[in-house]
């Protein structure tokens, strides 16, 4: 039998530091004074911050218990559809904290900044290989900047060719932030629904595509989790139109080093190193999202672009056709040394099988799970699996009241109502990075919550029950948002 975790074990309540602290407690003893004492002005001496006198014992407690709290992907599994929350190896991060990283000013010269400029350099190469695109920018710093840079691209394909489009295809199956990228560039966001195995047809994609429309945003992987099969006949009809291949490439972790891009008819690629190339991810950053693309469309990257002139690296802005500069600096460098430093330790055999195994979880997910939610699209996946409460609506319970019971039992909530097209969605993505034994516990976990839907409906509509917050009021929560502590 097995056992399922659970949170309910000690959660200690936590006062503020202020309603702790005791006047004249301490947590550090001053070194002997080794010069005379010399009394300061009075009018140099300010009232300062109201902090509260403490005890290292009472601080060090304090944020241990406030980090107890909380969940991360080093506390358990971080199931979200669409996000890629795995483990990333302590090593890329302590390798990035080295002081001759940490200490570079974007500011100094290119003659004192070899190594940055040669570890920029390098990643551009190495996510050219992977990905099969002719040149690289690693200056946005994030993946919807990344979608932003791709549109400011072929906005200035176009414009360079003397033609003004104004229509973007995006399917139903693109990340949210697609068409808000599009509009962006003063773009009009062209729905297209995917058929009835969840990708894109053909037919779909050219009874809508015409000589106004600038191209395409195709997520692929899409956000149902499947490879878009009809990709190169897509690209076909989108290119006889005069337009070009956008594709969100946020869900690269199922397919690196088995897809090139660039034969699948894509122009434009963005990456996000924060998801599949072991950086942090969530909290609002750092992030980065490279942008790849084919041949004709690099005199259009973003400035400044690393170039080598006499055997020295530097930054160069000489680019008449650029997009201009996306970033204050060139990008967020620390992300770019742990992107590296996980390329390097994976090598091209590990990263392929990285992504072999992220689809193998995902896959035996989908078919652990199906015997008890109702699965929309009955077909190999790739990367994650999405499905819905179908099954779950005769016992009053929804999509919220399953994911947070699951909550009690130790597990982080998958992502949840997304993608739109599948009606009270549920969408994990296991990652490659969990065990057998992980995966069946949340599987196992799952079919718990399921039976106590049966018996005991209210147990769900009223979790999560041991955690330190309890269920919230999200309608009220969404339309008076309480933002201040």
């Amino acid at each position: 039998m097995t056992v399922l975790p659970n949170s309910s074990g000690l959660v200690m309540d936590e006062p503020l530091l202020w309603e702790k602290g005791k006047k004249g407690r301490n947590g550090f003893s001053l070194p002997r004074r080794d010069v005379d004492k010399f009394p300061v002005d009075k009018k140099l001496i300010s009232k300062g911050p109201d902090f509260p006198d403490l005890s290292e014992v009472d601080v060090i407690r304090h944020y241990t218990r406030l980090s107890q709290w909380n969940f991360g992907i080093d506390t358990g599994m971080y199931p979200l559809g669409s996000c890629t929350m795995k483990y990333n190896p302590k090593l890329n991060h302590i390798l990035s904290g080295f002081s001759g990283f940490t200490h570079a000013h974007p500011l100094l010269p290119d003659h004192l900044s070899q190594g940055a400029l040669k570890i920029m350099a390098l990643l551009e190469t190495f996510l050219s290989e992977i990905t099969g695109m002719d040149a690289v920018t690693l200056q946005p710093a994030a993946g919807a900047q990344g979608e932003l840079a791709g549109m400011l691209l072929i906005d200035a394909f176009h414009k360079s060719k003397g033609s003004h489009r104004s229509k973007i295809i995006v399917p139903d199956t693109a990340h949210g932030t697609n068409p808000a990228s599009a509009a962006l560039c003063g773009f009009q966001a062209v729905p297209v629904a995917s058929n009835e195995n969840g990708i894109l047809s053909s037919k779909a994609v050219a009874d809508i595509m015409d000589e106004d429309t600038a191209g395409i945003m195709v997520t692929n992987p899409n956000t149902l989790g499947f490879f878009e099969d009809n990709i190169l006949e897509i690209a076909d009809i989108v290119h006889t139109k005069g337009g070009q291949v956008y594709c969100d490439g946020a869900n690269m972790n199922a397919i690196m080093g088995i897809v090139d891009m660039k034969k699948c008819g894509i122009d434009v690629l963005h990456l996000n190193l924060h998801k599949t190339f072991s950086t942090p991810h969530g909290g609002g950053g750092p992030g980065a999202g490279p942008v790849c693309v084919k041949k004709h469309l690099e005199p259009f990257l973003p400035i400044p672009r690393i170039i080598e002139k006499k055997g020295t690296l530097m930054l160069s802005d000489n680019f008449p056709k650029t997009i201009g500069k996306l970033h204050g600096f060139y990008g967020n460098f620390n992300v770019m040394v742990k992107a590296f430093s996980y390329i390097l330790t994976m090598g091209a055999k590990d990263l392929k099988k990285a992504s072999q195994l992220a689809v193998l979880n995902a896959n035996y997910i989908k078919e652990k799970l199906k015997e008890i939610f109702y699965l929309p699209y009955d077909r190999p996946c790739m990367h994650e699996c999405v499905f819905s409460d179908k099954h779950q609506k005769e016992y009053n319970v929804n999509t919220l009241d399953i994911v947070k019971r699951l909550i009690d039992y130790g597990f982080h909530p998958p992502t949840i109502y997304f993608p739109l097209v599948v009606e009270g969605a549920i969408m994990i993505e296991p990652t490659e990075t969990e065990s057998k034994e992980d995966i069946d516990r949340l599987v196992d976990a799952f079919k718990a919550v399921v039976e106590e839907a049966k018996i005991d409906p209210d147990l769900l509509r009223n979790a999560p029950h041991n955690c330190k917050v309890k269920r919230l009021d999200e309608v009220t929560a969404a339309r008076h948002p309480c933002l201040s502590g």
